[in-house]
């Protein structure tokens, strides 16, 4: 009996040490993929380049910024943070300074598009941006740029173009929205109407893109609703002046006009 437990106890102590054994491998395996990110802060790309690959990092440039503290060519900052611990081949993103900013920002606008792009890599400064707005006039021309010319203490060597586009053939006719406040509803309707334009009653309490709930008969007779011939536009939506396109919804919140003030009358 007295055997029987000594080979009991001898066999608990062989899985203990197995599980121990399993246990500092398995801490070993998992560290030993680990290295600690280095502070690269203030060196070259060239030097945090080969301090990274020390550890068994990659090192990912992802941005240039002006800088009037930090040297050109040196780091600005670092992602993740000195010290923190990562899978060995973890990528470092990192941002370089430029150095105080020496170059101007060229006037673009009224440049066509390749020209301005020459015109920007000229002066070692990058290509942001470019959106693309269909509007009258010329085509592929610079219509405004960010940051603006001659613009100080920007962050970067971006530049961002707005370029314009041949307004498509099938666009259908935009107009200035015309004033509709202080009109009757007939008159306001037969204004909308000969711009092509669709007009909607909404109620005050309404949210600003919800119709008020009409008929089907006040819907195509607006002047079948009842009173309404003596209302008056008090709000509209879109704004007078507002860019709009043949077709597009305008609505109006009607009030009472007031009545006319009494005269009074001659006495003796």
């Amino acid at each position: 009996m007295k055997r029987f437990f000594t080979l009991v106890l001898e066999a608990l102590v062989l899985v203990a040490v197995a599980l121990i054994s399993l246990f500092i491998a398995m801490r070993l395996a998992i560290h030993g993929r680990e290295a600690v990110v280095p502070n690269l802060s203030g060196l070259t790309v060239a030097d945090a380049n080969s301090m990274a690959a020390q550890q068994g990092l990659t090192l990912n440039l992802e941005n240039r910024f002006y800088s009037a503290e930090v040297p050109a060519g040196r780091i600005l900052t670092q992602d993740p943070a000195a010290g923190s611990r990562v899978r060995r081949e973890w990528p470092v993103r990192i941002t370089e300074s430029l150095g105080a900013q020496r170059v101007e920002i060229p006037d673009l606008t009224g440049e066509t598009e390749r020209s301005a792009t020459v015109s920007i890599r000229r002066l070692s400064l990058e290509l942001g941006a470019v959106a693309h707005l269909a509007i009258g006039g010329d085509p592929d021309v610079v219509l405004t740029q960010t940051p603006p010319a001659n613009a100080g203490g920007v962050d970067g060597p971006r530049v961002s173009l707005l370029v314009s586009d041949p307004v498509p053939e099938t666009a259908p006719p935009a107009y200035a929205m015309p004033a509709l406040v202080g009109l009757s509803y007939s008159a306001a309707s037969a204004r909308a109407a000969s711009e092509g334009l669709h007009l909607v009653v909404a109620t005050e309490n309404a949210p600003p893109n919800v119709p008020s709930a009409t008929s089907p008969a006040s819907a195509a007779n607006p002047s079948a609703a009842t009173g309404r011939s003596t209302e008056i536009v008090t709000s509209q939506s879109p704004q007078a002046g507002s860019r709009v396109d043949q077709g597009d919804t305008v609505r109006v919140i009607l009030g009472r006009s007031a009545p006319p003030a009494a005269v009074p009358t001659a006495t003796q």
